[in-house]
């Protein structure tokens, strides 16, 4: 059944990633996006890894997609009132995307049991933060310099010449 559910979430992060990319207006790719960030952390999930598909929500489909939202609205892309409310035509790919993760969601909560890793070491908040910031501070700080430097960029690319 694992097995099954993957191929399923595979193909459902590939036409979502392959519909954000061939989207022609930006929201509606970031949307699709989101869509394939949700089924790749579900895969995640599925590998064994939960940690993992919960950063892939928390980060990706959570903190990223805020920030390139942001950009779209701040490089005014499009004037909203030119545009017109999608067709029925238009939201049927995102409804079926989402109901096939949902619909993976409910297979996956009622015949998983939790998922408990061989040699898994119980750690608290307070241990990961520590490590987190005392052994890798450094590539933290390098990070948050590129989000700092990417912002800056696209404070660049929408000013008004």
């Amino acid at each position: 059944m694992e097995a099954v559910l993957f191929y399923i979430l595979s193909a459902v992060t590939l036409i979502g990633t392959l519909m954000a990319i061939t989207a022609r207006q930006a929201v509606r790719a970031v949307v699709y996006l989101v869509t394939s960030f949700f089924s790749l952390a579900l895969i995640f999930y599925l590998l064994g890894a939960p940690l993992v598909a919960a950063f892939e929500v928390i980060i990706y489909a959570g903190a990223i997609m805020v920030l390139f939202l942001f950009v779209i609205m701040m490089l005014d892309l499009g004037h909203p009132e030119s545009l017109t409310f999608p067709r029925a035509a238009d939201w049927w790919p995102t409804i079926i995307l989402l109901a096939i993760i949902v619909g993976s969601v409910g297979v996956i909560a009622v015949t998983r049991e939790p998922a408990t890793a061989p040699g898994f070491v119980d750690i608290t908040v307070r241990q990961f933060s520590e490590t987190l910031f005392k052994r890798y501070g450094v590539a933290v700080e390098i990070i948050s310099m590129q989000l700092l430097f990417a912002l800056v960029g696209a404070l660049y690319l929408g000013r008004r010449r």
